[in-house]
């Protein structure tokens, strides 16, 4: 079984505390780790398919289409400079996107004086246990993230 399995099946029996919301094609969740404040991810039900490409162009639109709703309710809640999308695969093969809210200086010196891909900060800094949420902070992003959510989804239903 793979890491993003392990996290829908804990989010199917309720034990996953970083689930946001369920979509049609896909789960929210905020990211274990904060250094990019905001960092949520956006998990594929469906294991079968590990490419873009291999979905029929109904569902891959569809996929697309909410993955995009949930940066744009990422970027409206935490108010980032800009948005980072990346869709990888060769450490989980399991289509699931990481939705990076960036900041202006956010990965300090590293990368070209300061700007560059998140992969440029130091990972055993991006991934501290330092930059984790408390149970509070984890709450109030979760509640923040599925109340813009809602009116997104909706929105884009009408």
């Amino acid at each position: 079984m793979c890491l993003i399995c392990d996290r829908i099946n804990m989010i199917k029996n309720g034990t996953n505390p970083y689930f946001v919301k369920e979509l049609e094609t896909g789960y929210v969740v905020i990211g274990d780790n904060q250094h990019f404040y905001g960092y949520t991810l956006f998990l594929y039900k469906n294991h079968n398919h590990t490419e873009l490409f291999q979905l029929d162009m109904e569902e891959r639109t569809k996929f697309l289409q909410e993955m995009s709703i949930v940066a744009q309710a990422v970027a409206n809640v935490f108010k980032p400079d800009k948005m980072n999308y990346e869709l990888l695969g060769m450490g989980d093969a399991h289509l699931h996107w990481h939705l990076y809210p960036r900041r202006n200086g956010d990965i300090e010196n590293y990368g070209n004086n300061g700007k560059g891909p998140v992969w440029w900060y130091p990972m055993e800094k991006m991934y501290s246990d330092e930059n984790r949420p408390t149970e509070s902070e984890l709450e109030d992003m979760k509640n923040k993230l599925r109340e813009e959510l809602g009116g997104l989804n909706a929105a884009c239903k009408s």
